[in-house]
């Protein structure tokens, strides 16, 4: 009798421990055949940078291509839908960018709700953008340019291609000094950078990699970044925090996936994520572009795009930005 209860229990357990055991199974055999790493942006642009960075790193690590695909197109959009309506299998990832957070309020028109749909895996960089000036301008700190700017409203320009997150940084610049600082829409940043250096536009809220060699051949001078804290690219550069309270305009980029995505496969690349991000050659690539590693949970990078998305809309709609 008692070895047929056991036999009874054993063939009851089964498949209760059938899905558990799948469930390691699938996580230990992923991948099996190559990722795609869908990146929302044009090749060469800073998020296609820093996602090879990751997806050599992932290769390497678990056996199997990761592959990238640029999908640029509607400030991001155009990527992010197609990873939305991929299957949820762990094998098609979306590199995620601070526009993602920025386009839910921005755009009324989105097929999909990028909190809801998107599975957010790990974080991987947060780069500052810098606050220069052409060194025709009379300032050299901040509190100077708010003086500055107060004192003469309307007459110092930004160039900025899109209403994303560079003229983003400046609107919440504008509404936390009061100043009068006037966006010049560009359709690209090269031109933008290229008027600045001529005089032509006074100031810059661009990304770092973008001005930080015209900086160091003083080209361009810088007042701050505007991380919450110094970034160790550029210690001797004060953050705009220091001198108005509250404020922070980072960009950052992460990997996410499709909603439903199995818990097992996110966890896994999160671990081996942040193995790369504690990995000093990482760190030192990742540094080379102007950033820090941004490491932590997945559950983490999840509240840091619900802040952020909280974050932007509330600019967005006070400073009444429309999309390009």
């Amino acid at each position: 009798m008692r070895a047929s209860r056991r036999k009874f229990l054993h063939l009851a357990a089964g498949p209760v421990l059938l899905p558990c055991l799948s469930r390691v199974v699938r996580a230990q055999t992923y991948p099996s055949r190559p990722v795609r790493v869908i990146v929302p942006y044009a090749p060469g642009s800073a998020p296609d940078i820093v996602a090879r960075v990751m997806a050599q790193w992932l290769s390497e690590r678990l056996a199997q291509p990761f592959v990238i695909e640029n999908r640029p197109g509607a400030g991001g959009n155009t990527g992010t839908e197609a990873v939305v309506r991929a299957v949820p299998d762990g094998y098609t990832l979306l590199f995620v960018v601070t526009a993602n957070a920025i386009s839910a309020t921005l755009f009324d028109n989105l097929k999909f709700n990028f909190i809801r749909d998107i599975t957010p895996v790990a974080g991987v960089i947060r780069v500052p953008n810098l606050v220069s000036v052409n060194p025709s301008l009379p300032v050299e700190t901040i509190p100077q340019l708010v003086a500055y700017a107060k004192a003469n409203p309307g007459k110092l320009h930004f160039g900025a291609p899109t209403a994303g997150t560079i003229p983003l940084s400046a609107e919440l610049f504008k509404m936390t000094t009061g100043v009068n600082l006037v966006h010049v829409p560009y359709s690209n940043s090269i031109q933008a950078l290229t008027d600045l250096l001529a005089g032509q536009l006074q100031v810059s809220f661009d990304v770092m990699p973008t001005t930080i060699e015209h900086v160091r051949t003083g080209r361009l001078r810088a007042l701050a970044v505007t991380t919450a804290v110094r970034s160790p690219v550029l210690p001797d550069i004060p953050a705009v925090g220091e001198f108005v309270p509250g404020y922070e305009a980072a960009t950052w980029q992460g990997i996410g996936a499709p909603r439903n995505t199995p818990a097992e496969i996110v966890s896994r690349l999160n671990q081996e994520i942040n193995a790369g991000l504690a990995d000093p050659k990482i760190k030192a690539r990742l540094a080379d572009v102007g950033g820090v590693v941004l490491p932590g949970s997945s559950t983490e990078f999840g509240k840091l795009i619900a802040d952020e998305t909280e974050k932007w809309g509330k600019v967005i709609r006070a400073a009444n930005v429309k999309p390009p």
